[in-house]
């Protein structure tokens, strides 16, 4: 009988023991995906954001708003390249990322293009046009945020009452007579 009571001991310590290190395992696991994710969340709002900002160069200076020591060749080089590496962050986003994310990652994917093509030319469009493709790009990345913030368990919300939407920030219009340059 003691011997049984010792085995039995034994064994439901170790069943305890493997139960407690396999949950554990877990939980590592999870958190490891958890910062990969978050990195590569970070990483394509990065270069889509950095993306946006050469196009709001090539842009402004094709439009004559803001001249550039760059030229339109060198800016259009850049674009490219951040293109290539919206792509890359892109694919760690496919990889990685649930549902909700991937399809955010997408839409906002889809706008960033929209504001590409105006820049270079491919498409056409007002002042207004512009300004508006730059509105709706920002609205995808505030839902991509929604969605990763969701999809990694953070508590809280970037939109709603707490926090309205934004616009553009833009500089205040020109006087008449300005140059374009100044």
């Amino acid at each position: 009988m003691t011997i049984g009571a010792v085995l039995l001991g034994a064994l439901t310590t170790h069943a305890t023991n493997f139960m407690m290190e396999r949950t554990r395992n877990k939980q590592v696991l999870l958190t490891r995906w958890d910062d990969k994710k978050l990195a590569a969340y970070e990483g394509y709002v990065d270069a889509v954001r950095a993306s946006i900002f050469l196009a709001v160069q090539l842009y402004e200076h094709r439009e004559g708003l803001r001249r550039s020591d760059k030229s339109e060749q060198e800016m259009r080089a850049e674009m490219s390249e951040g293109g290539r590496m919206r792509g890359r962050a892109f694919e760690r986003i496919m990889l990685l990322a649930g549902d909700d994310v991937v399809e955010a990652a997408h839409e906002l994917n889809a706008a960033a293009m929209e504001v590409d093509w105006l820049a270079e030319g491919k498409t056409h469009g007002s002042l207004e046009d512009w300004r508006a493709r730059n509105r709706a790009v920002f609205r995808e990345i505030n839902e991509f945020h929604e969605n990763a913030r969701v999809d990694l368990g953070v508590q809280g919300s970037v939109k709603g009452d707490n926090h309205p939407e934004r616009d553009l920030l833009l500089p205040s219009a020109r006087q008449e007579g300005e140059n374009a340059s100044t």
